[in-house]
């Protein structure tokens, strides 16, 4: 009883609680990013944003150009280049998908099959990066030149034959044609689709496959149920890469086409440096960029993977 009587010991008072100190590097991160922010609003939005003004500008080089926001601008110039546009996807389309024909096989070799030989031959994937774009692109008009082996072959094999019905060469000519065009996109952005679908390609665990073996699955079947899914995101973000820059180009038509195989990167490039047609180049240059940004839009939602490499 006496116990229970007893009156509790004092209670102690309790210190403060004591604030975390601030972290002085919290700002850090930001800090870094500061000089790529800087450099995407010099290089990038701020010569987007006078583009766009400029495609809303009337006038001439005598005259001066004012904004007006002449938006006529850009149905004028769809209405009358729109044939260069549906040539300008039509060649990249057709070149991504040679691109992807081509490289997935070489890629998938460099991954599972090259053992030693890996280095050597990424180096030589990579090997058309030492000369200049320009150089590369002219080498193919001794390569496709009239009367040459190559010619020579795919007359011999009948090739031509099926190109001509399909409109795609006339006669026994491949340069100035949209084969030759294809063929000089097909080349040069080539390494763009094998670098990623390689490095996606790597990531895949070798269990997986034999997993698959164990299961009883034929090569066939681990390549369409494993390989191929599990190397997606290489495969978008390789035809993206391919697809992209080969609808704006214009080099390739230039020197390897004709007056019928012009893309619209080079009405582009005529409207700015020869017509000086400024409004009209700058619209024609949002008219690609939204409808490319549209596609890929549509294309990798379709694709079922935003894993991109």
């Amino acid at each position: 009883m006496a116990t229970l009587t007893e009156a509790p010991p004092p209670l102690t008072p309790t210190a403060p609680e004591k604030k975390p100190p601030r972290r002085r590097g919290r700002f850090t991160p930001y800090w870094l990013l500061l000089p790529g922010i800087l450099w995407l609003l010099v290089f990038f939005a701020l010569p987007m944003i006078y583009q766009a003004s400029t495609s809303v500008q009337t006038g001439s080089l005598e005259t001066g150009y004012k904004v007006t926001w002449h938006f006529a601008t850009y149905w004028d110039a769809l209405a009358t280049y729109w044939p260069q546009f549906l040539r300008s996807i039509l060649y990249a389309g057709a070149a991504t998908i040679l691109c992807l024909v081509l490289g997935y096989p070489l890629a998938y070799l460099i991954a599972f099959r090259a053992g030693r030989w890996r280095n050597l031959i990424m180096v030589l994937v990579i090997a058309p990066f030492f000369t200049s774009f320009l150089i590369r692109t002219l080498a193919w008009k001794t390569i496709l030149a009239d009367g040459g082996p190559v010619v020579g072959a795919l007359n011999s094999l009948h090739v031509l034959d099926v190109t001509n019905w399909l409109g795609w060469t006339t006669g026994d000519r491949v340069l100035a044609t949209p084969l030759a065009v294809v063929c000089g996109l097909t080349y040069n952005f080539l390494p763009f689709m094998i670098l990623p679908l390689y490095t996606s390609l790597e990531r895949i665990d070798g269990r997986l496959h034999e997993a698959a073996g164990d299961l009883y699955a034929k090569p066939v079947t681990t390549f369409r149920k494993v390989t191929f899914p599990l190397s997606m995101p290489g495969v978008v973000s390789g035809t993206l890469l391919t697809f992209i820059p080969a609808a704006g180009d214009y080099v390739n038509a230039e020197l390897l086409g004709s007056t019928d195989t012009r893309m619209i990167g080079n009405v582009i490039q005529t409207q700015f440096l020869r017509i000086l047609d400024y409004p009209t180049a700058a619209a024609l240059s949002f008219i690609l960029m939204a409808a490319i940004l549209l596609m890929v839009t549509f294309y990798i939602r379709k694709s079922g993977t935003e894993d991109l490499v």
